[in-house]
């Protein structure tokens, strides 16, 4: 069973090991020193951010991270993004990583972003779509992705997470069903 909750300080050890995984500091290429960590996950933790930062768990056990905002909440990145492809009002995104490379490649990715897509609906009523840039060059994320439902909508320029990479990003996106609930 696929469950989550928001992350706590009490977390950050546990993102710090996530973090320094090579699987995932291939694209998250973030400082996993402990006040690197909690300079960028406590406004969060501590609800000073309308950002939510997810630890997903498969029974119980923590496997995964996601990352839940609103574009109109980083009103730069929403335009920088909207400038280049079709941005809908209300729409959601997602960054996501899996911590155990031994669950990598098993299908788990995309459950969890069914999961929690699906979830959007409900905890997001004003959410238009789930629109999602992920870069070019991380296939593993962009086929989850596809996995999930989303489909690419577009290919555009944006600042890499890990500046050894290039500047192309796909861009994928779902819209809400018709039978989701408002």
């Amino acid at each position: 069973m696929i469950t989550w909750r928001r992350v706590t300080e009490q977390d950050f050890g546990l993102l710090r090991a996530w973090l320094a995984q090579p699987h995932v500091a291939r694209w998250w290429h973030h400082d996993t020193s402990a006040e690197a960590v909690a300079r960028d996950f406590g406004p969060a933790a501590r609800g000073e951010e309308p950002s939510e930062d997810l630890l997903v768990m498969l029974d119980g056990t923590p496997v995964a991270l996601v990352q839940r905002c609103r574009f109109a909440d980083y009103p730069d990145y929403r335009q920088e993004l909207a400038d280049q492809v079709e941005l809908p009002e209300g729409a959601v995104t997602i960054d996501y990583l899996l911590a155990d490379p031994t669950r990598v490649g098993q299908g788990l990715g995309p459950r969890i972003l069914r999961a929690i897509v699906a979830a959007t609906w409900t905890d997001v009523p004003d959410a238009s779509a789930v629109v999602v840039p992920v870069n070019a060059a991380n296939r593993a994320s962009w086929r989850a992705l596809e996995k999930t439902g989303l489909r690419r909508v577009g290919t555009v320029d944006l600042a890499p997470d890990n500046p050894a990479d290039e500047r192309a990003h796909h861009v994928y996106r779902i819209d809400r069903p018709a039978d989701a609930p408002s």
